[in-house]
């Protein structure tokens, strides 16, 4: 069974992939861009600065990081 989505604010979330090697481009609004060079090439992620995060763009997300850096989605989950 995969382990239950965290409920985190924007900001927890753009420090977590801060730590994966992500850094910040630009913050226009409430978004946060943030990019990383992997082996597959250049990620940017757009990060929703809300207090809250939608489960959906969570997932979505986390699916992305998954997929760029190589790990799995189900551990990615139990490092937040």
């Amino acid at each position: 069974m995969s382990p239950k989505l965290p409920q985190v604010s924007g900001q927890e979330l753009a420090r977590f992939l801060e730590k994966l090697g992500y850094h910040v481009i630009r913050q226009k609004g409430s978004h946060i861009r943030l990019r990383k060079t992997t082996s597959m090439g250049e990620h940017n992620i757009t990060v929703p600065n809300h207090k809250v995060i939608a489960k959906g763009t969570l997932g979505d997300i986390i699916t992305k990081i998954s997929l760029w850096n190589s790990i799995n989605k189900d551990d990615l989950i139990k490092m937040f």
